[in-house]
């Protein structure tokens, strides 16, 4: 589906990407909120560290379940109908944290979170290779390196909103709740339910509202044409697994985004030990956007670096970088702990459509269905958090960062030898 865009198209291509950026930051925005969550729903029910990355699990979990559908009916619909639907549903998924809030119940919070998620993973499906199809595909890493600094603008954003109105609410023990009278108590339990209720009913209304938008706009129509499929596309095969760049390129998704949002949902934990800085949640939440804007910096200069510079060589680079930040951040205490791990947001950043745009290359008529495994791939993020959560309750909280130090080995190893389409 990636193809030389027409001269005459190329106004519309570029509308249709400034369009394209209002989704890729509102589903940034949306994801990195899960990280605000993760404190406040431990603290309010009193959960393990396991526990509560089932709320990583349960989102990304969806991506998996709903990406490879996602991708024969994105092959149906098209990519604007995708869009639509993608938008809806996430919609349906923010108005269900009204009663799951209301009635204090941590599983309906769990389905609220994979409903809006699997209206994510329609939209994941739908948009980042309709970006790549906006232009020539010797600029698609670039191009999608691009929308997705937006992407990461959401990501900044969302904690620090987070953090002001979800974890400002501070959480009591068991013993404080006790002391409180039933007037206190009361305001306190309905302070709790509006700290959450009001941001994802306010999402809900402005997921709707874009859904609007795009059903009036008239997003330009991009597909394959064999012609570009005989130039471009590898030899055709029968099935979407006999190509080995895709595959790799699958499991490179898995790992990069496992370790991405490990690392995103243990950072106020980690910001929080006496050992490092000791800073309260709703303090640690606001540092925790400079983890995420780190990430859209990076995307920017990724996306201007990648004119000049192979992606896969960045892609090895910045990988071997954050192992060395990990190793950094497990071995020295302090505030300088704290920003290695901070840093690391810098050098992810080109990770996510580097991957993505080098797993979609050359495939031809199989591009849609490319990208609906590529998804799947996103529930790395349900996955590697669980893991990491269970080696934290086990062998300490920082030594359970050699995982994403893993997952980012097999990433460089990508960039040197996986990607290569054969």
């Amino acid at each position: 589906m990636t193809q030389q865009a027409p001269q005459g198209n190329a106004q519309s291509y570029r509308s249709a990407l400034i369009a394209l950026t209002v989704l890729f930051f509102m589903w940034g925005l949306i994801t990195s909120l899960n990280d605000i969550l993760i404190p406040h729903l431990k603290a309010l029910f009193t959960l393990s560290y396991l526990q509560a990355m089932l709320v990583q699990f349960c989102f990304f979990m969806a991506y998996f379940v709903m990406s490879f559908p996602a991708g024969f009916v994105v092959e149906k619909i098209g990519y604007k109908g995708g869009i639509l639907v993608g938008l809806l549903v996430a919609a349906a998924g923010c108005l269900m944290f009204y009663p799951a809030a209301g009635m204090q119940s941590y599983p309906l919070f769990l389905c609220a979170l994979f409903v809006m998620a699997s209206g994510i993973a329609v939209l994941q499906v739908a948009a980042n290779p309709f970006v790549t199809a906006l232009g020539s595909p010797e600029t698609a890493s670039s191009r999608l390196n691009l929308t997705q600094a937006f992407n990461s603008l959401g990501t900044t954003v969302g904690p620090a909103l987070g953090a002001t109105f979800i974890l400002a609410v501070a959480v009591k023990s068991a013993s404080e709740l006790q002391a409180l009278s039933p007037q206190d108590l009361a305001a306190y339990n309905q302070a709790q339910v509006s700290a959450v209720q009001h941001p994802y009913l306010i999402l809900a209304g402005v997921l709707v509202a874009i859904a609007i938008f795009i059903a009036l706009y008239r997003l330009p129509r991009v597909g394959s044409d064999a012609s570009d499929e005989a130039h471009d596309a590898l030899p055709v095969r029968r099935s979407i697994w006999q190509y080995p760049h895709l595959v790799l390129g699958a499991l490179g998704i898995f790992a990069y985004v496992g370790a991405e949002v490990s690392i995103g949902s243990l950072l106020v934990s980690v910001m929080g030990l006496p050992e490092v800085a000791g800073l309260a949640p709703d303090v640690a939440g606001h540092y925790l956007s400079i983890y995420w804007g780190c990430a859209m910096v990076g995307r920017f200069i990724g996306s201007a670096l990648m004119q000049k510079i192979a992606p896969h060589r960045l892609l090895i680079f910045n990988a071997l970088v954050n192992i060395v930040l990990l190793a950094l951040a497990v071995l020295i205490q302090g505030k300088l702990a704290m920003w290695a791990m901070l840093s690391i947001g810098l050098f992810n950043s080109i990770m996510f459509p580097t991957i993505f745009s080098l797993a979609l290359a050359r495939l031809g008529k199989f591009t849609g269905e490319g990208s609906g495994v590529l998804c799947m791939a996103i529930v790395g993020g349900a996955i590697v958090p669980v893991l990491q959560g269970l080696g934290a309750d086990h062998i300490g909280l920082m030594p359970s960062f050699f995982i994403p130090a893993v997952c980012f080995l097999y990433i460089a190893w990508y960039g040197f030898a996986g990607s290569r389409p054969r």
